[in-house]
């Protein structure tokens, strides 16, 4: 087997079986912030469009390109379909020209020939744009697992595939927080640290339970050559930045667990196992190059950022005419407020106004009223500060996820009163009524919370209140604070209440106190 990197969470995978097109990203995304780090666009994307399997894990634009697909992938290509609750990625492959699709089911294994595949899908919520996967494969000679951006929970299942050979995943940030936040510099730096922190943790929580002996770093960082972003690129030019690169990462790891073996991932790598031997090569890069992109990286970055603002201007000309005021909060008031009367449990979980001033237009999103109305200087705990062509092109293209289109640029700024509140970016990624609707479902599915696990001194309900995770697996405690390391969600077990947002609260109490009542209880007559 071998598996070609293409950058970012992009792979070629070369197998007795046939070959896999994996996630190919080279056009900017997320209106022109985003650019594979490194560069990418001298690779022979002719060759490895012509590939007999395409998967694309998920709908963001940093692993479905829509132009690079267009240019160079065959439309007859067989294509890999994540089993997703809605066909918001299904209809974007159509549109596409790509017909000759194959519906994939969780945890079933295709075979062609030798190969075997298999793809694994997340549907909560917070899984990419209502929906991440991972693909295993295996054609009888080595196995590989390609994890990129998603967080699986029933790891056991997953790895009942095959145990992987290499493991390829996810290490960097895919968020804007805390960089575009209304904080103070020593704030925003200190969020920043604890942010990658948590971000590390949770990639080595998922190495240790792979234990693949080769670890590829990928699906990250990118690199930001707007000018008002460049700051933000790797941790930042004021350490107030998230996105730790391969080299860190892997310095990192082998300091905490050097029985894993590291391997720079980027485009060109080239990555041969043979009888249970892997080998790693660079051939788009020399070793040289590749030394001088890390260790002199905001040289490397310069040298980008002047080569490609013609495309940066490109994709500004590219964007609607910004509409005035009243026009788009009708065409916002159209669209928005069925939803918002539809999702009762966003307007509860926001439980009041937010702010949204877009060009000139200084707007209230009233969950509680389900209503969009002008600014009438009320407090509100949440604001944004939004481009109005961003929002305009939004509108002109029906776009219904704007967390993971206008607030993955990070082309916007924002502040808050308080906790972190996930309803807000949840709504803002379900603006279709579809989305709406399985989302709302998917919250209500998940007050099924009666059964307990033993964790240390504590009794506490076994499903992570945030996303279902088994704690007895994903919880640790420290000083009567439990933190779930899929996503660093914290609680204060005296009082239940989250640390981490607003609501989520927990179930728990101490083994002493459970002994103490068993003790008190009269005896059954």
């Amino acid at each position: 087997m071998r598996i070609t990197g293409l950058g970012h969470a992009g792979m070629f995978i070369e197998t007795l079986g046939g070959s896999i097109l994996c996630d190919p990203w080279v056009k900017s995304a997320f209106y022109g912030s985003w650019f594979p780090f490194p560069d990418n666009r001298h690779l022979d994307w002719e060759r490895f469009g012509k590939a007999d399997f395409l998967y694309v894990s998920h709908r963001h634009r940093d692993h479905f390109d829509p132009w690079l697909l267009e240019t160079y992938v065959p439309k007859d290509i067989e294509v890999l379909l994540p089993d997703y609750p809605t066909d918001d990625l299904e209809r974007d492959l159509r549109a596409l020209g790509f017909n000759n699709i194959t519906y994939t089911q969780s945890g079933e294994i295709i075979e062609r020939g030798p190969l075997r595949m298999m793809v694994t899908p997340l549907r909560a919520p917070s899984d990419g744009p209502i929906g991440d996967s991972s693909l295993s494969v295996d054609d009888g000679t080595a196995s590989i697992l390609n994890q990129n951006d998603s967080h699986p929970l029933d790891l056991e299942k997953l790895l009942s595939f095959s145990k992987p050979e290499a493991y390829f995943t996810q290490f960097s940030g895919a968020i804007w927080w805390p960089m575009v936040y209304d904080l103070p510099e020593d704030a925003k730096q200190n969020f920043a640290r604890l942010k990658r922190d948590a971000q590390h943790k949770r990639a080595m929580y998922y190495i240790e339970k792979v234990d693949a002996p080769h670890v590829f770093p990928m699906a990250g960082p990118p690199m930001f050559l707007r000018d008002e972003l460049f700051r933000y690129n790797g941790l930042g030019q004021q350490n107030d930045s998230i996105f730790t690169d391969q080299a860190e990462f892997i310095a990192r790891m082998g300091e905490e667990a050097p029985q894993y073996a590291g391997h720079v991932f980027i485009p060109g790598t080239v990555v041969t196992i043979e009888n249970g031997e892997q080998a790693v090569e660079q051939t788009l890069y020399t070793d040289t190059e590749i030394d001088e992109m890390f260790s002199d990286k905001w040289g490397y970055l310069e040298k980008q950022r002047a080569s490609r603002q013609a495309e940066i201007r490109a994709e500004e000309d590219s964007r609607a005419p910004v509409l005035p005021p009243a026009e788009m909060l009708a065409a916002l008031k159209s669209w928005w407020e069925p939803l918002l009367r539809r999702g009762r449990i966003f307007r509860d979980g926001v439980g009041g106004p937010v702010r949204m001033t877009i060009g000139d237009l200084d707007m209230v999103v009233d969950f509680p009223k389900a209503k969009l109305r002008v600014y009438a200087g009320e407090e509100c705990s949440y604001w944004f500060t939004i481009p109005a062509d961003l929002v305009s092109t939004n509108i002109a293209e029906h776009e219904i996820d704007w967390s993971n289109s206008i607030f993955l640029s990070m082309q916007f700024a924002a502040g808050r009163i308080g906790k972190f509140n996930e309803f807000i970016y949840t709504f803002m990624k379900c603006l279709s009524r579809d989305r709406l609707e399985y989302v709302e479902n998917w919250y209500a599915e998940q007050s099924d919370v009666t059964e307990d696990v033993e964790l240390g001194d504590w009794v506490v309900q076994r499903r992570c209140p945030h996303l279902r995770a088994d704690l007895s697996k994903t919880g640790k405690i420290e000083d009567g604070v439990l933190t779930c390391s899929l996503h660093d969600w914290k609680w204060d077990l005296s009082t239940g209440k989250c640390l981490s947002t607003l609501g989520h609260p927990i179930r728990a109490h101490a083994k002493e106190d459970e002994l103490h009542r068993e003790a008190s209880t009269p005896a059954a007559m």
